[in-house]
């Protein structure tokens, strides 16, 4: 008897004076993460990647800004016809935001990341050389597949390969997406200017097959380089009973050497990734922060798109200058307010937290909105410096509150095992609302003028009832935890 029991007593005070932390569940890997990574380890450039996810969608999203024109005139398309291009993409991201929820769940952060990089080079060539408008819409539709896609994904790496609490923290992660959104719309606008300067005026009409040609660089740059550094979010795969994996996966990417309790090698899995769980989101703790989280995407959509997309025609009408003057005044618009308000947002969710600061970013905008219908058509010098003023106060509002923390609020108000679909179904209410807000802002803009912005004032209004009737506070919250708790009780 004592020869048996030898082994396992060497084993026993091997692993006592084994300094490693160890993983017996999923929990313990949740918890190692949440501490941090170690210092020179790959958390970092897989968080810098997983936000050049989110600058192409940014990028795909706001290329045709101001390339519809050329192509109308170039494909001899009717209102209509223009409308289809427009929103083929919109429409294509309703549909991957959807499908890409449940997928990110079910199959894993990695391989739907590195899938839908393909959607963006193959839709990005195959619009630069559209030889009408069918196959450009296709291509564009098929780019909004990736885009709504990547963004549950995006969301997925930047939550789960942080830490919990402190300076970049999941909170500040996660609202990188805003800055990092604004970075590639001005981007665009910068390519649409050294383009616009360079480009002699018979090749005019190359300009929008440069732009949108232009989004297969930096996706053939992050597929390139993503057998380096990318890797599975080590919560996930722990969530799917490979705890093995996953301490393999914090040694590699997240410079923590762990050892699996060899006990626990076989640990049950979590929630199982099914449709049901959109259901799940509509039920138990999560019900208010879905309500919320919906409400706060929906507003912040509808207003942002309605003034942000709106403001080269905007800006226009306010100074009635010439198309050089338009991009710039909207390209230092966006990089002075709506960037800076995001970096200023990152910097400091930490200490007051995402809502408080959601609700500074919506009483800026509501005030905002107001002085603009107030102001209505400027007539003086006083007047535009006045009406600028109250749009840079809207997209610094957006860049603080909002903007930033729409996707806080729907990554972080759900553990792992449910963040793929909290996120899906948050998008696909969102993008649902610009392509609502996209139509309605011309047709209202038409029929109103500036009154048009009493209308779009609703939005942010309806933003800080949710708020003030929910107050549910994500950044610093370890929901992996609460859901190991339920499933423990369960």
């Amino acid at each position: 008897m004592s020869v048996s029991l030898a082994p396992d007593r060497a084993s026993t005070r091997a692993a006592a004076s084994d300094p490693r932390p160890v993983i017996k569940s999923a929990a313990d890997v949740s918890s190692l993460v949440n501490r941090g990574a170690a210092i020179g380890s790959d958390a970092r450039v897989v968080v810098a990647i997983a936000l050049g996810g989110i600058f192409l969608d940014a990028y795909d999203l706001g290329a045709l800004a101001f390339g519809m024109k050329d192509i109308a005139r170039e494909f001899s398309l009717t209102p209509t016809g223009s409308g289809f291009v427009a929103a083929a993409i919109t429409f294509g991201a309703i549909i991957g935001a959807f499908l890409g929820g449940y997928l990110t769940d079910k199959v894993g952060r990695y391989r739907v990341f590195m899938a839908d990089m393909f959607f963006f080079v193959v839709a990005a060539i195959a619009c630069a050389f559209a030889p009408n408008a069918w196959v450009l819409g296709g291509a564009r539709f098929v780019m909004g597949l990736g885009v709504g896609i990547d963004l549950p994904v995006a969301m997925a790496f930047l939550a789960e390969f942080s830490r919990l609490q402190g300076r970049g923290n999941k909170a500040a992660r996660v609202a990188m997406w805003c800055p990092v959104w604004y970075a590639a719309i001005s981007v665009s606008y910068l390519l649409v200017l050294g383009l616009y300067a360079v480009l002699p005026e018979h090749n005019a009409g190359w300009l929008w097959r440069l732009i949108l040609g232009f989004g297969a660089v930096p996706a053939i740059a992050i597929i390139a380089i993503r057998s380096r550094y990318m890797s599975e979010s080590p919560v996930w795969a722990a969530n799917q009973g490979d705890l093995k994996g996953a301490a393999a996966i914090l040694k590699r990417s997240y410079g923590i050497d762990a050892r699996v309790d060899e006990a626990a090698v076989v640990a049950p899995k979590a929630r199982r990734a099914t449709w049901s769980n959109y259901g799940a989101l509509l039920r138990g703790v999560y019900l208010r922060r879905t309500v919320l989280a919906t409400v706060i995407a929906i507003a912040s959509s509808f207003a942002y798109n309605a003034v942000a997309f709106g403001l080269p025609v905007i800006i226009s009408s306010f100074l009635a200058q010439s198309m050089l003057t338009t991009i710039l005044a909207s390209l230092a618009l966006n990089l002075c307010f709506a960037f800076a308000g995001g970096l200023f947002s990152v910097r400091t969710v930490p200490k007051y937290g995402a809502w408080k600061l959601s609700v500074v970013g919506y009483a800026f905008q509501l005030a905002a909105l107001i002085g603009l219908a107030i102001v209505g058509k400027p007539s003086t010098g006083a007047e535009v410096v006045i009406a600028i003023a109250f749009l840079a106060a809207f997209l610094l509002g957006q860049g603080v509150g909002p903007g930033s923390h729409s996707m806080t609020f729907a990554s972080l108000s759900y553990p792992t095992s449910l963040r793929g679909v909290g996120v899906g179904f948050n998008q696909t209410l969102m993008r649902a609302s610009s392509t609502v807000s996209l139509f309605l802002f011309p047709v209202l803009s038409a029929a109103l003028g500036t009154k048009v912005f009493w209308i779009i004032a609703v939005a942010p209004l309806a933003g800080l009832v949710a708020l003030l009737a929910v107050r549910w506070e994500p950044s610093g919250y370890d929901v992996d935890a609460e859901d190991f708790a339920l499933q423990q009780k369960g």
